[in-house]
């Protein structure tokens, strides 16, 4: 089962619909406050439609209350549109961590300096970033192609 962390979301249409990811791919959903909106804003419901309920969902203070969940620092992966590693360049395994970002402005330094693994996903020159609904969509389809070639 992969575990898919979102720092600081800001906007619930896009966890709502992360979260329903999740429940499409039997991810678990880790969401690390401050929140730019509250758990249960309609928004998010809306997103997420019914899926939600059925969605493995933790919520954490902060990443250092996140950081001691985790068995294997190696195993986490934190995407920045400044790495220079591609995603598709990775060999995801069941059980990883795929790390995202505020909407604003992506993860910190201090998030970024606490991990080695930094990936990103190769786009145009005439965006800045994608969406990250869509970031998580790409990076997770990707891992869950890989992890069940291995089965």
């Amino acid at each position: 089962m992969l575990n898919i962390v979102l720092v600081e979301p800001e906007i619930p249409n896009n966890t709502g619909n992360i979260g329903r990811l999740c429940v499409g791919t039997e991810s678990r959903l880790h969401l690390i406050h401050p929140f730019g909106f509250v758990i249960n804003d309609k928004n998010l419901k809306r997103s997420g439609l019914d899926y939600w309920v059925h969605l493995d969902v933790t919520e954490y203070e902060n990443v250092d209350e996140w950081m001691e969940v985790i068995p294997d620092l190696s195993r986490v992966f934190l995407m920045s549109s400044h790495a220079e590693k591609s995603y598709l360049e990775t060999d995801f395994q069941d059980g990883d961590w795929l790390v995202f970002g505020k909407e604003s402005v992506g993860l910190s330094k201090d998030v970024l300096d606490r991990f080695e693994n930094h990936l990103t996903i190769p786009m145009s020159k005439l965006i800045r970033s994608f969406n990250i609904a869509n970031s998580v969509a790409f990076v997770v389809g990707e891992a869950k192609r890989q992890i069940n070639l291995k089965k």
